[in-house]
């Protein structure tokens, strides 16, 4: 853990220096005759040839301090990044060596993760042998038999979710007809999630519509994600507030703690205008000449030699960031990564130029449709988008497939509100505020979940989703005891529909002071809170 923060420490220093009584409870009623396959996202752990975990996103915070030389290593890869830098970079201009080492060392904290220059995987690596055994069970296996119906989470279908969703796609495609061999139906349904959501969008566009009854997406991010898709096209930005508000996230929901001192320090910066002050610095001094270049070695020695990854990448967005991933045509990289490009652009002229009509195609094949978006959670705080309203990963525009949002701090004015409820779509507004569903590819089909992470697919969003794959017919969000705008209750895990009274699920504040003495005077608030916090802290060390 000590050289993943250190390691990160150094390339940030570069920058820088450069039951409520209307609650919803779940009661699994539906009894579906149809079977339901969930897709998920990139939490299943990957293994290498001799069954050692090569990767877990929890694994990248479990500690390696107990390595007799693992000071010495993390002084090592320090030293490794930051000399070329100096000596090279700043002094002659000279950044190559700079970003050959630091795609090195980080490199060395995904190890067998990483895809190599055709963005396959090395030899050995992927799925578990125990869990590829499932998944053949699973082929072979009526699980109606029994029991006499279907759940939601009867079939799933596991994968290298690593790979080019086009690929696995194919995988998908031989799972659904045993499924429906295997149960002698004519069709299935699919719940997906996260990047799954583009696996389903690439099968779609390869193999149509005729094995499907119904398709869920859940926090989806085949239409885009900002905390990828920003991140490697040159949208960085430091957003102190945003850094506020994704810690305070990770307090309230149990992860870490990083204490009172750290988040008003940071509080008392932001207000202070300290870190505009440093970026804007850092844009004009050095920030512009290393961007593409830290850019391109920080994404290949990481995510972004995954094609999966580059699925949430945003229309908008993709030319810009093969650009700073690879360089521009003609360059070293586009030649020595030439066949992970070519699967890249190829998901990007077969599904993600044609998100809209893929979409479409569900509806008019008669299948039924279902999405949930979900909000509440501070997006990646070193984006642009860092103000939207999101699930950490993809705001609510991108999950919803076109919702128009407000920022974290504003609302729709009430003229805006007005003009909605002239033309008929008021129902279409949380009562938040926030969210405007009327714009969604699908608003009647399209729920909004508040309070719910990411990665936390509650029972309540997974009730929603399963009786609309599989009903007769295509509900609608006028069909369920729930509004369209839903709260969930992480602490007591409860769900009610969002009212004016209830909608206020944030951890962080959602107002910010609007004219300049209202911003000097929190600025004095805060400062004289972060004094008296340092005062308790400095007498809490004395007594330790």
């Amino acid at each position: 853990m000590k050289k993943v923060f250190c390691i990160l420490l150094s390339v940030m220093l570069v920058l820088v220096s450069v039951i409520p009584a209307n609650a919803w409870t779940f009661v699994d009623e539906t009894r579906s005759q149809i079977p339901v396959i969930r897709i998920s996202g990139d939490g299943e752990p990957l293994y290498n040839a001799e069954g050692e975990r090569i990767m877990h996103f929890r694994g990248l915070l479990e500690s390696n301090d107990e390595e007799e030389d693992g000071d010495d290593k993390i002084m090592d890869a320090v030293v490794n990044i930051l000399m070329p830098f100096l000596r090279e970079g700043i002094l002659f201009n000279k950044w190559d060596n700079y970003y050959a080492a630091l795609q090195t060392e980080i490199s060395e904290l995904f190890g067998e993760a990483l895809l190599d220059n055709n963005g396959n995987p090395l030899p050995g690596t992927g799925l578990s042998q125990n869990k590829r055994n499932q998944m053949e069970q699973l082929k072979k296996t009526d699980k109606k038999i029994g029991k006499g119906y279907y759940a939601y989470n009867d079939y799933w279908f596991n994968y290298d979710w690593r790979l080019d969703p086009l690929a696995i796609a194919d995988e998908f495609h031989e799972f659904v007809e045993a499924i429906k061999s295997t149960t002698n139906s004519e069709k299935v349904s699919i719940i997906s999630s996260c990047l799954g959501t583009s696996v389903v969008t690439a099968y779609i566009a390869k193999y149509g519509m005729d094995s499907i009854h119904g398709i869920a997406f859940d926090g989806g991010v085949s239409y885009g994600a900002e905390a990828l898709s920003e991140s490697i096209s040159g949208k960085f930005k430091v957003n102190g507030e945003a850094i506020e508000r994704v810690l305070i996230d990770c307090a309230n929901y149990g992860w870490f703690d990083v204490g009172d001192f750290i988040l008003k320090t940071i509080a008392l910066a932001t207000a202070s205008g300290l870190l505009d002050g440093v970026v804007g610095v850092t844009k004009i001094t050095l920030y512009y000449r290393i961007a593409e270049g830290v850019t391109s070695a920080l994404a290949l020695s990481t995510f972004f030699t995954w094609p999966s990854y580059w699925s949430a990448v945003t229309s908008e967005d993709f030319d810009t960031a093969l650009d700073y991933v690879f360089g521009e045509e003609g360059s070293e990289k586009r030649t020595q990564y030439a066949g992970l490009i070519e699967k890249i652009v190829n998901y990007d002229e077969v599904v993600r130029q044609h998100i809209p009509e893929i979409m479409q195609s569900i509806k008019d094949s008669g299948a039924n449709l279902a999405i949930m978006s979900k909000y509440g959670s501070q997006l990646i705080p070193v984006c642009e988008s860092a103000d939207m309203v999101a699930d950490q990963i993809a705001s609510v525009y991108r999950s919803s497939f076109g919702a128009t949002t407000t920022t974290v701090y504003e609302t729709f004015s009430d003229k805006y509100i007005a003009e909605r409820e002239e033309q008929g779509k008021a129902k279409y507004i949380s009562p938040d505020r926030h969210i405007d569903a009327s714009t969604c590819m699908f608003p009647d089909y399209t729920w909004f979940i508040k309070g719910a992470t990411h990665s936390n697919w509650t029972t309540y969003e997974m009730k929603i989703l399963y009786e609309v794959v599989t009903a007769d017919k295509q509900l609608t969000i006028d069909d369920f005891d729930l509004s369209q705008f839903i709260v969930y209750d992480t602490e007591n895990d409860t769900a009610e529909a969002m009212t004016a009274e209830n909608c206020h699920t944030e951890a962080w504040e959602t107002e910010q002071p609007k004219n300049l003495f209202e911003r000097i005077k929190n600025f004095f608030v805060i400062l004289i809170d972060w004094f008296r916090e340092l005062i308790a802290t400095i007498k809490k060390s004395e007594t330790a």
